[in-house]
């Protein structure tokens, strides 16, 4: 039997002089695992002094004398040399690899460290048909699995383990090939660099004066820019003082920095944050009135400021917590009314007293939202995020100064002096234009507060005051679970004489612009804000959008839909508005408007008309039959007669009405083409929406795949329905329900392009078919819910029923 050392000639480390060929190349696939572990290499006995044992069993013949001296044999007789090289030619692999090789493995030396080496496993080189047909499939897949494996191994007479040797090998080694690649292009890049940086240092090296010619070294001070540190120098010394005059008041320094940016409309959000986008420009609306013209407070007027909103702070925080003989219990048990003469004796200074003309509209909400402190703190605070949140009730807003930006990188401490427009959706009551300050403190680590009071009296050369604020605003407070806890206090005095008769009731009452208004839509927006976030959504029903991305991109287009509805339909003072014909409730009013370069609106002219009328039924009736797909066909001129039906949908809030919507209206004559229609419709306790707008099919598509939605070309129509304040009343003329559950005020509106060309003039044709167009689908309303008829008194307090 031959001895060890002879039966595994790869694991011989040993030079080529001292060996033979055979002995010298297999040490080039001498593995780590075959170093460490090799008896003969490890024990006290010299592997020179074996292999001259080996030697003198055959003869005593020499290896390596270079001469003709013969092979190494053995005692038979055998050629040792031959037999050494054919092992280690079976013994290689053609794929270089290593991990195949036999001997012991690792888990038998725990086992029994001194077990010695049994024979080693065989396998041949890979012949270069098997090469060949690895390459191939290694092209067409890199990462074969087990299955892969076998077959190949099966066809080319291959182990699966060679094959995945062979192939983990390739990986390695084509990785290895593009990373040296990589390398090579950024010495390439770096080396450029480095000579463009050398050749603008010696160009800087080589300046010279514009006006002179005179060599100038870099950084060298001209006159004017000298001139221009001592003015920042004196400025800054400036800014010190005033911030020293107010530190008293607010504990640290105030901030003057003057924006006096554009006035921001609401905007579309990017549904992560309510963050702006411009692509709703002024352009769109024409604002060129009080909101441009507004200027900043004059640094005599600052330390007024601070110290009125350190007042109004105060005040808010009290108006909150307290409740009777402040607050008294309303008529219905669930609201609260605000007891003058009590008020007055509380809170004895303020902005002073009221004015005859203006009346007082005083409300409290307390609700619970699904949003944390610190992100609804910070909506408040940002122009943009707060005027999209509220875009129903928030027309244009603009932040006038700064004059604190917080402690320690939040909002704690803020101070900003602001102007905003605060509208319905009507064109028959008149919007609130309102000059105010507003400051933001933090009351412990759990609650924060947010207060809003007005400063028109800055403001002595300002025509008539025909609404201010008194402290108003928001308490904020941490709830375990992540939400917030919001107590919402609104307080103003407003002229309501321009109100229309039909709303003059549900402006009184608090629903229009109260304290419970601007709560039900921050919590409809939060749940709309959480949807969008929503990232496991199944597919339950036909036509739910389970995509994130096309969720998203159709959710941020019918916000744009909504934010443009609602501040076109208002009475702004940035629209004119012309009543069409007579002087009653049900007048149509129209306007014109010039839609150029502006990606989300068609090209042109576009014609606006509505009209706001009261319906003797619930608001939650008449949305309900407005958003319903099925008795569209009841009121919408436009569809033909069409069958409508629902291809997509995403819901967006608890209630079922809150969803936006692609319906599809498969129009009878077979000459016209189907036509897409964007819907979103929303509801909460004091107002609801149904909106809507034709789009194009390839635009939705793409929007549907997640792309911009920015571009799709938008002309909003739709419904605002409002209660009218007047509750359902039984025979014996008791309440049986809530406010705002009795008739509804609807409003009525269309925009229609008229002329592809923005030159050219309106027709009074064009006119004549938008003012049929709306009287006709308001007596189809009308038609449609005289069914619905109930026992309703009338904004005007008088009981009737409807008759066509």
């Amino acid at each position: 039997m031959m001895p060890a050392g002879i039966m595994m000639p790869t694991m011989m480390s040993l030079n080529a002089g001292d060996v033979g060929s055979g002995f010298a190349s297999s040490t080039s696939h001498l593995t780590l695992g075959q170093m460490m572990f090799q008896p003969s290499m490890m024990d006290g006995g010299s592997f020179t002094g074996q292999l001259h044992h080996i030697l003198d069993m055959g003869g005593g013949a020499a290896i390596g004398d270079g001469g003709g001296h013969g092979a190494p044999t053995t005692s038979d007789g055998a050629d040792i040399t031959g037999n050494l090289r054919e092992e280690e030619l079976e013994s290689k692999s053609g794929s270089d690899n290593h991990e195949g090789a036999g001997g012991v493995s690792c888990d038998d030396l725990l086992h029994d460290p001194n077990q010695r080496p049994t024979k080693k496993k065989r396998y041949h080189r890979h012949t270069l048909h098997q090469i060949n047909e690895l390459e191939a499939f290694f092209k067409e897949c890199p990462h074969p699995d087990d299955k892969q494996r076998k077959e190949l191994s099966r066809e080319l007479g291959l182990e699966p383990l060679q094959v995945k040797f062979w192939f983990q090998n390739k990986r390695t080694q084509m990785k290895m090939q593009h990373e040296r690649h990589e390398n090579s292009n950024l010495l390439a890049e770096n080396e450029k660099l480095r000579a463009d940086n050398l050749r603008y240092r010696e160009a800087l090296s080589n300046t010279s004066c514009p006006n002179c010619g005179v060599p100038t070294a870099v950084g060298e001070m001209t006159y004017d820019e000298h001139n221009l540190r001592l003015e920042n120098a004196r400025l800054r010394d400036e800014i010190d003082r005033i911030s020293a005059i107010a530190a008293k008041y607010v504990g640290k320094p105030v901030l003057n920095y003057p924006l006096m940016s554009s006035p921001v409309l609401p905007r579309p959000s990017d549904l992560c944050t309510f963050s702006g986008q411009t692509s709703l420009g002024d352009e769109m609306y024409g604002a060129r009135d009080l909101l441009r013209s507004i200027t900043g407070p004059t640094d005599e007027d600052k330390p007024m400021i601070v110290k009125l909103a350190v007042a109004a702070m105060e005040e808010l925080i009290r108006m909150a917590q307290m409740n009777e003989p402040l607050w008294m219990p309303g008529v219905d048990g669930t609201t609260s009314v605000l007891n003058k003469e009590e008020y007055i004796r509380t809170f004895p200074g303020g902005i002073g007293p009221t004015p005859s003309d203006l009346k007082t509209e005083a409300s409290r909400e307390t609700a619970v939202v699904i949003m944390n402190h610190i992100n609804l703190v910070e909506i408040l605070m940002d122009v943009s995020q707060w005027s999209t949140v509220f875009s129903g009730i928030v027309s244009r807003a603009l932040t006038v100064d700064v004059l604190s930006t917080g402690v320690a990188g939040n909002y704690n401490g803020a101070l900003q002096v602001m102007t905003a427009e605060f509208q319905l959706p009507t064109p028959l009551v008149p919007t609130r234009e309102s000059y105010f300050l507003r400051y933001c403190k933090q009351h412990s680590d759990r609650t924060w507060a947010v207060v809003d009071v007005s400063l028109e009296s800055l403001r002595p050369s300002a025509a008539a005051i025909k609404s201010r604020r008194r402290p108003s605003g928001c308490v904020i407070q941490e709830m375990p679970n992540g939400y917030s806890k919001v107590t919402w206090v609104e307080h103003v005095e407003v002229d309501d004489r321009g109100v229309h008769n039909i709303y003059k009731h549900m402006v009184s009452s608090g629903i229009a612009f109260g304290a419970k208004r601007w709560v039900a839509t921050l919590d409809r927006q939060f749940e709309r804000l959480e949807s969008a976030m929503a990232t496991s959504i199944t597919a339950g029903d036909v036509g739910v959008i389970t995509t994130a991305e096309g969720r998203k991109s159709m959710l941020k287009l019918a916000e744009r839909m909504v934010i443009s509805f609602c501040s076109g339909v208002s009475a702004s003072t940035a629209h004119t508005w012309t009543t069409l014909s007579g002087s009653g409730a049900d007048d149509v009013r129209v306007m014109t408007r010039k839609s150029i370069h502006d990606p989300g609106r068609p090209p042109g002219i576009v014609l606006s008309a509505a009209t706001s009328f009261w319906l003797p039924v619930s608001p939650m009736k008449v949305f309900g039959f407005l958003r319903d797909e099925n008795t569209r066909n009841e009121w919408d001129i436009l569809s033909n007669g069409g069958v409508v039906q629902e291809m997509a949908h995403i819901a967006n809030g608890r209630d079922t009405g809150n969803c936006v919507s692609l319906l599809r209206v498969s129009s009878t004559n077979s000459n016209q083409s189907n036509m897409l229609i964007l819907q979103e419709s929303c509801t909460d306790s004091t107002a609801s929406l149904v909106i809507y707008a034709p789009v194009d099919i390839v635009a939705m598509n793409v929007v549907l795949n997640g792309g911009d939605p920015d571009y799709v070309a938008l002309l909003p129509s739709g419904f605002a329905i409002l209660p009218d304040g007047t509750p359902p009343v039984d025979g014996g003329g008791v309440s049986t329900e809530a406010a705002g559950s009795g008739g509804s005020l609807l409003t009525v509106a269309f925009q229609i392009l008229v002329d592809s060309v923005p030159t050219a003039k309106l027709s009074l044709g064009s006119v004549a078919t938008v003012n049929n167009l709306i009287a006709c689908t308001v007596e189809r309303i009308k038609a449609s819910l005289a069914g619905e008829n109930q026992s309703i008194m009338d904004p005007a307090g008088k009981s009737r029923e409807y008759i066509e």
